[in-house]
């Protein structure tokens, strides 16, 4: 590493990543933006090209950038969706011995408020979205079809609220723990009881958001996670 290569105690990847982080949080940067090639990043920052190209992995990695080839395409920046959230918490549950409590109690108040924006936005469009995804619900007994179709339902009530941050959240949440759900449940004696208490709470759940009752729709919601986890016998915030 050359002396140009590092500030202030950082590696030189590092000064690319504090550069365009500076940039994102300025709002030089903004998604959809393409960033400069590789080599006039690394000149305006003194760096080596092999230093850009390991915080363009770094960012990557983190769903902050997206990559492609071809004219006029190049790195641009990309917000974070579920896909990455999701493996910053999956790292948060195993170094963190209390992780998985906390992402119970951060699904709850997540969904408590998911589920009374919607009660209070929600549109026909929305509603019948999440009627269709209740009939698709209620043809599937395959447990990871219907965990797939039950993560979608929650989804879209975040989404019925107008609120893309809490969709992605959600998704982040869900699929941080999508392995402990499923064998909990696949382990169930009882799957096809669980899998009818699932489909009558989602109902109550949608009639209030239908009928504009954001306590009710709020409360219910916070009672069918929590039933839903403890009939799986497991401790985290996936569960129905």
């Amino acid at each position: 590493m050359t002396p140009t290569e590092e500030r202030d105690g950082l590696h030189a990847y590092e000064v690319v990543l504090k550069h365009i982080e500076a940039g994102i949080l300025a709002g030089t940067h903004r998604p959809g933006d393409q960033l400069p090639p590789e080599r006039d990043l690394a000149a305006q920052l003194g760096v080596s090209r092999s230093a850009v190209r390991e915080a363009m992995r770094v960012l990557q990695t983190q769903g902050l950038i997206t990559s492609s080839s071809g004219p006029g395409r190049g790195t641009r920046i990309s917000p974070a969706r579920g896909d990455a959230l999701a493996r910053i918490f999956q790292l948060h549950l195993t170094l963190s011995a209390a992780g998985t409590a906390d992402l119970t109690e951060t699904r709850v108040a997540l969904e408590r408020s998911s589920a009374a924006l919607a009660a209070q936005r929600t549109t026909g469009r929305s509603v019948r979205k999440l009627k269709g995804l209740m009939a698709a619900m209620e043809q599937s007994d395959a447990v990871d079809e219907f965990n797939d179709l039950d993560t979608d339902f929650h989804v879209q009530i975040a989404r019925a609220g107008q609120s893309e941050l809490i969709a992605d959240l959600t998704v982040a949440i869900r699929q941080a723990v999508r392995e402990t759900i499923r064998e909990a449940t696949r382990l169930l004696p009882n799957w096809p009881d669980h899998r009818q208490e699932i489909l009558n709470e989602h109902q109550e759940i949608l009639a209030a958001i239908e009928a504009g009752d954001p306590g009710s729709a709020a409360n219910l919601i916070e009672r069918h996670i929590r039933r839903a986890y403890v009939t799986l016998g497991i401790s985290g915030p996936e569960a129905g």
